[in-house]
């Protein structure tokens, strides 16, 4: 006998702080597992942080070091906005501090935010150039992503984070200049999709203009799919059949 998976269209909603907490951290442990799934990771580059539902100048991250497909819910580190790690054993990523802790504190509204070296992200990032509306899925970035233009090494001090978190302004992405794609979301799985699908819109864009000169959604479509494609609750539905799917094949990362 199978049982039957049963399909959620809203966010669920908790009973205490606590089942809040885990639910956040294996959401995490599954976006850093899809992550490795579609070849995001490069070495130990990239990050994937969420706010601490309880305490809100604390974000929980995958520790240094550790590669994105073996990271489960209890390896995550918890970590302040002074680069403290209260919980956890493993240290922090510096870049990841000194970009997450500014993103974090300059956009309260923000739950997570995601970045990697993935190899599309950093390719269209070397052209300096917003996206454009060529594609439905490109639509949710319209009008909605920043550039960073502006590249000075590793990004290891927090004033350059500051620098990041006021290109990205209330934006849900930003392409950092030479680096690649940092996206935010007001949950883990809305911050995830959209890294998920801007990578795949920079891959189609190298793609198209390879070939010829793409043709634009002009600006009144644009913005009515980015209505329907864009919004935070398409966001959150659009990372959960990649949610169960991961989990049906690698159960061992909610531990």
């Amino acid at each position: 006998m199978t049982t039957k998976m049963t399909l959620s269209f809203t966010p669920p909603v908790f009973a205490n702080v606590e089942e809040e907490r885990l639910h956040l951290k294996q959401k995490l442990a599954v976006a850093f597992r899809l992550f490795s799934k579609f070849g995001f990771d490069e070495g130990v580059a990239g990050h994937i942080t969420a706010r601490d539902p309880e305490k809100k100048d604390h974000f929980w991250v995958n520790p240094f070091g550790m590669h994105f497909s073996q990271i489960k819910a209890s390896d995550l580190i918890l970590c302040n906005h002074e680069g403290v790690v209260v919980e956890g054993n493993n240290p922090v990523n510096r870049a990841a501090f000194a970009i997450h802790s500014q993103v974090h504190a300059a956009r309260p509204d923000v739950i997570a935010a995601a970045h990697a070296h993935s190899i599309y992200g950093k390719s269209w990032s070397s052209l300096g150039r917003l996206l454009a509306p060529i594609t439905q899925d490109a639509c949710a970035f319209y009008n909605d992503h920043s550039l960073f233009d502006d590249f000075t090494g590793v990004v290891l001090d927090i004033e350059e984070g500051k620098r990041i978190g006021q290109a990205l302004g209330m934006r849900k992405a930003c392409i950092l200049r030479n680096h690649g794609l940092l996206t935010v979301g007001k949950s883990v799985d809305e911050a995830a999709w959209w890294f998920i699908t801007m990578e795949r819109s920079c891959q189609a864009q190298l793609l198209a203009e390879s070939v010829g000169k793409p043709i634009l959604i002009d600006a009144e479509n644009a913005r009515s799919t980015y209505e329907t494609v864009g919004t935070t609750e398409a966001g959150w539905f659009q990372f959960q059949p990649l949610w169960n799917r991961i989990v049906k094949e690698q159960p061992d990362l909610l531990d």
